[in-house]
């Protein structure tokens, strides 16, 4: 019988990485698949979350190929931050995810700095208003693709996708949740 294992899985900028290790801190494989990063204009920053989910599929077959078959005890999820990945009511992905380092949203972090202000901000977020966080993105949706804006659903991150694809459970932690300027931290 083979040890327990767990399998941990980060959506990153430029690739999906997938390791497995074992209760004893061992680490048994790594893989790390290439994803692509699509620039459509300047300052724009997107990825395909199709690209995530397949590219997890791969790696994590591949690592199973690298290691005695496991008995997996637990899948650990982390990612990039700040990226919004927006579905409809059927949860199929609306547009490319604009990602965390995207910076098409300068009107409406200002709209957000004045309005709310920075110190309120920070006071229920814990964040200032920047582009590169989710409600900006959110906004520059609303504005300029209203006929996406007016089918979503369902805002998720990029981890939070690949959780979704895994169990089919739209969720979400803390963690991310405290980036998207849409949260009380208080």
């Amino acid at each position: 019988m083979t040890q327990p294992t767990l399998i941990g899985i980060d959506i990153g900028t430029s690739s999906i990485k997938v390791v497995a290790i074992d209760f004893n801190g061992e680490v048994l494989a790594v893989i790390n698949r290439p994803i692509s990063l699509d620039v459509p204009c300047p300052g724009w920053s997107e990825q395909n979350p199709e690209d995530w989910w397949s590219a997890t599929c791969v790696a994590i077959r591949q690592l199973l190929v690298n290691i005695e078959m496991p008995e997996v005890f637990g899948i650990g999820l982390s990612g990039q931050m700040h990226s919004l990945v927006a579905l409809d009511a059927n949860q199929q992905v609306l547009r490319p995810a604009i990602l965390w380092n995207d910076v098409r949203t300068k009107v409406e972090a200002n709209s957000i700095r004045e309005i709310v202000g920075d110190d309120a901000l920070r006071r229920f977020t814990g964040n200032p208003s920047l582009e590169g966080f989710t409600a900006t993105k959110l906004m520059w949706m609303r504005s300029n693709e209203p006929e996406l804006f007016d089918r979503l659903t369902h805002v998720l991150m990029p981890k939070d996708y690949i959780r979704f694809r895994l169990t089919d459970e739209i969720a979400s932690d803390p963690s991310d949740a405290s980036g998207t300027l849409l949260f009380d931290v208080a």
